[in-house]
């Protein structure tokens, strides 16, 4: 909003605020600020007009104030977005009422590239940096423990000492196995990524413990690429002979899953009839499109981005946070990939082979 009559396009300043509101310009800017001692109803009062007529404070003139930027990077490896995303909105979110702005830098794999970023940042006077990445067991190639600004890490492998935020893939996996065996499932495949992984091997014997304990003999993990073409080569060596033949498949990610309902298909197996499927990540454009839509293990990355930007806060406001890694929980998103119970008339068939 500007004042001056028509065609004007002088802003409001805090003196029109003062003057509007009844109040002393000092009292208008403390009451702004949240700074000072004054009535509840004076400082309420004062946000209200300020708001009603429009007025934006000036940010450098705050950044002086407070000798902060009111700005902190997020630096990511994941060029295509879907773990740096999610994890952005959830750091927004978490600091945008705080009058905080997030920008994104993407270093891809290139160290040169990535101290390019981060020297920009501290030329911007960042108040922090969280590092995210496409994977946990992998750090950024680039030093972030002597900046001196704050750093966190969200969804990759920290420096040490530093407070670090992950998925609990374990869990995650646990929730998937559990779930077949509520539904009545026995012979439970998981189809995963390559060995190269931490997380493969986490969620693999998170889901062959949950099956010893079950009493069941677990089937032994195939690994092979995030792929869908993977997915549907795991399904042809699954059903390959005489061997056991699964009623459910738990997959490492919805790509995998997608490929391994379409071999199902292929062979004359119905999903979730047959066999159910759970993937892994819900990615809501791979989940919500496949046919059946797929049930499938969500990360919770929005959430995980939340509280990597109220830890990184926290830092900035000068409050201690403790170093290591959180493992935050994991949730099952349900939908038609899986199945209900299943009742003893109604044990899959084991054809296909």
């Amino acid at each position: 909003m500007t004042k001056g009559g028509e065609g004007a396009s002088e802003p409001v300043t805090l003196r029109d605020v003062a003057a509007a509101a009844g109040v002393s310009l000092a009292t208008a800017s403390k009451a702004l600020n949240d700074q000072g001692r004054m009535t509840i109803e004076t400082r309420k009062r004062v946000r209200e007009v300020a708001a009603l007529l429009g007025f934006r404070p000036n940010a450098l003139a705050q950044s002086l104030l407070r000798r902060r930027s009111f700005t902190v990077g997020l630096l990511t490896n994941d060029t295509y977005g879907r773990f740096s995303l999610p994890l952005m909105a959830g750091i927004t979110e978490a600091l945008v009422d705080k009058g905080v702005s997030v920008f994104l830098c993407n270093v891809e794999d290139d160290p040169r590239l990535a101290q390019l970023h981060v020297n920009a940042m501290l030329d911007k006077r960042v108040d922090g940096i969280i590092a995210t990445g496409k994977r946990i067991d992998r750090r950024l190639p680039v030093d972030l423990s002597n900046l001196g600004i704050p750093a966190v890490y969200a969804f990759t492998e920290p420096d040490p000492g530093a407070a670090a935020f992950v998925s609990d893939d374990e869990a995650g996996a646990r929730l998937a196995t559990e779930h077949f065996l509520g539904l009545g499932r026995r012979r439970i495949a998981h189809v995963t990524g390559p060995a190269s992984f931490s997380v493969v091997h986490l969620r693999a014997k998170a889901c062959h413990d949950v099956l010893a304990q079950a009493g069941l003999p677990p089937l032994p993990a195939l690994m092979g690429a995030w792929s869908e073409a993977w997915g549907h080569e795991a399904v042809g060596q699954l059903f390959a002979g005489r061997g056991t033949k699964p009623d459910a498949i738990f997959c490492g990610n919805d790509m995998i899953a997608r490929g391994v309902i379409d071999a199902l298909r292929e062979r004359g197996l119905s999903v979730p009839g047959d066999v159910g499927v759970i993937g892994f990540d819900n990615w809501e454009i791979i989940a919500s499109q496949s046919r059946p839509p797929l049930t499938s293990i969500d990360m919770n990355l929005a959430a995980l981005g939340r509280q990597a930007g109220l830890a990184l806060l926290a830092q900035v406001d000068g409050r201690p946070v403790e170093p290591g890694v959180r493992k935050l929980p994991c949730r099952l998103v349900v939908r038609e990939s899986c199945g209900g119970p299943l009742h003893d008339s109604e044990t899959p068939s084991t054809r296909g082979g």
